[in-house]
């Protein structure tokens, strides 16, 4: 029952519409407290001068499942090479030469004490396969110190497939998608390339938003509209999460909005967006389509938005969209790639890559991810991903901050680009510098609003004492890389950048009300097609806290009825 106080910072927290106000803060068994007159304090932390934020949200960042370890798997020098050993930097010896660092997708450990060091206390996995979902929950519960959640990939399985073509009722489509994110402790649905990936596995190369699917008969509108209509009756507070058809595709513009408008009007959530922008002006054919895609995400209140910046370096794409990897396999740096499949579940296709800054086309994808973030009217509807490790590292988020707040340090990095990208480029005539309090909402109040966690993301009474507190610097890349102060509950996790605790994070999923019924259909599909036994396949609350070495459950309440 012990209190403590946080003195004298400036705090920025949207939630609240508090904006750089300074006022202290007061941490009470985990929880965000009022002030109490008279209490005696037990611990005082000093922030006078500084930033005090809430804990950074990243809600969308490949840390669990399959794709994760595959990805380590194939780059085996890029964990050899971010050990510590003789000569190399003490930062690098901080994270007590862990055999599986890594830089493009860290090992376990490094994740949580890299997130946790950076001043973000939780980040979700936005690609867990129903038949996979066990292995994931024990991987993130294997990184420490942040919170975490899933959404479960549905939309190219089977069964929902043959539901879909069947026409025969949407309720039991609808209870199948609830029962697997109740089966497999989702927070949310995630579909890649809609029907796309089935496809593939029926040899079509492509298929885009209105064309059928050469077995099912069915397009990815049908499928976007109808898992969209189902989150919305369960009641789910994440919109449908979506990897739109024909990722980086010159051209793709015009399909990423009609997957905007396949919702008919009900929240959707694109992500990285800016794979997905793209044009086919110019001589190479192949421009920046941001503007028109933030100009249709201002147009359609019901559309949220991730951007998946892409960040120069060496890095590793890992995505469900078997289509778009095994077309991408050729470009792979180094020449190596994985394509495969689990229980006609989904895909999962693994290309190495490195984005240079010479290149038109990389150079180009820079420009375009920074476009959109600037162009968007309301910071609240898109938040800040890299698409870890797809545009690159999670660890970059400091200097992305720094290229959205300092239009100075932009143009610098402009002028290093390729040429003919440059003169391509709508970004030096964008003047628009985010403020703190954007970052804020970008960062931390936005992200905890898409996915219904109301005591995250802000710092009222009442909200778990996830704090990040930051020296306030000329240079945000700096000020960012390294907090003052982090707490995770109320614990300090983190001091100046080097790591002082390592507790256990919890998991956020949903429970929605749906027919047990559906369990029928289930078993009758599992009998006649699968290895499995769906019985088996309920994770149960006893178990799921076990998968995460103890971590706390973080039920995510279901909206209420009408809103």
């Amino acid at each position: 029952m012990s209190l403590t106080r946080l003195k004298g910072g400036t705090l920025y927290d949207p939630a609240n519409g508090v904006n750089g106000e300074r006022r202290d803060l007061y941490m009470r068994d985990g929880r965000l407290v009022d002030a109490e007159p008279g209490a005696s304090i037990d611990q005082d932390f000093d922030a006078t001068g500084m930033i005090v934020m809430a804990g950074g949200i990243d809600l969308h960042s490949h840390i669990g499942g399959g794709k994760t370890n595959l990805s380590r798997l194939l780059l085996p020098e890029d964990h050899r090479g971010s050990g510590a050993g003789p000569g190399e930097e003490s930062a690098n010896r901080r994270y007590l030469q862990l055999p599986s660092c890594g830089v493009c997708t860290p090992g376990t450990l490094a994740t949580g004490y890299r997130y946790a060091e950076m001043g973000y206390t939780a980040a979700f996995e936005p690609a867990m396969m129903p038949s996979n979902a066990r292995h994931t929950h024990l991987e993130m519960g294997d990184t420490p110190i942040i919170d975490h959640g899933a959404y479960v990939m549905l939309g190219n399985d089977e069964l929902f497939l043959q539901l879909l073509a069947e026409r025969d009722s949407f309720e039991r489509l609808r209870d199948y998608v609830g029962w697997t994110m109740h089966a497999s402790k989702a927070l949310g649905v995630k579909v890649v390339n809609p029907g796309g990936i089935s496809a593939f596995k029926f040899n079509q190369r492509s298929l885009n938003v209105d064309e059928q699917h050469v077995h099912y008969g069915i397009t990815p509108r049908e499928v976007l509209h109808a898992l969209s209509r189902a989150l919305t009756e369960l009641r789910v507070p994440h919109p449908l999460h979506v990897h739109a058809s024909n990722l980086g595709v010159p051209g793709n513009i015009d399909s990423t909005i009609a997957t905007m408008d396949a919702a008919d009007g009900l929240p959707i959530h694109l992500t990285h967006i800016q794979f997905h922008s793209y044009g086919v002006e110019g001589p190479r054919k192949f421009s920046s389509g941001a503007r028109t895609i933030a100009d249709a995400v201002n147009a359609r209140p019901n559309v949220s938005i991730d951007v998946g910046q892409i960040i120069f370096g060496q890095t590793v794409t890992a995505s469900g969209d078997t289509m778009m990897q095994f077309k991408n396999a050729p470009l792979g740096t180094p020449k190596k790639w994985i394509v495969g499949d689990i229980e006609c579940d989904a895909g999962c296709g693994i290309v190495p890559f490195r984005y240079r800054e010479q290149s038109y086309v990389n150079a180009l994808q820079w420009i375009i991810g920074l476009e959109i973030f600037l162009l968007i009217d309301d910071p609240w509807r898109v938040s800040m991903t890299t698409d870890h490790p797809n545009g690159g590292p999670f660890t970059s988020y400091p200097h992305l901050i720094r290229l959205l707040m300092d239009k100075g340090f932009r143009d610098e990095q402009i002028a290093k680009l390729n040429p003919e990208a440059q003169v391509a480029s709508a970004l030096p005539e964008l003047k628009r510098e985010f403020s703190l309090y954007d970052i804020a909402i970008i960062t931390r109040a936005g992200p905890a609003r898409l996915l219904g966690l109301k005591d995250r993301g802000h710092l009222g009474a009442g909200a778990a004492a996830d704090i990040a507190v930051y020296r306030d610097e000329a240079d945000k890349e700096r000020m960012f890389t390294s907090p003052a102060y982090v707490f995770k509950n109320g614990q300090l996790v983190a001091r100046d950048g080097t790591l002082v605790a390592t507790p256990t994070g919890g998991i956020h999923y949903v429970s929605p009300d749906f027919d047990h019924g559906i369990e029928k259909t289930l078993r009758a599909y599992s009998a006649k097609n699968l290895v499995g036994n769906p019985v088996h396949t309920a994770i149960s609350d006893d178990e799921i806290c076990s998968c995460c070495r103890g971590g706390r459950l973080l039920p995510v309440a279901c909206l209420s009825a009408g809103t």
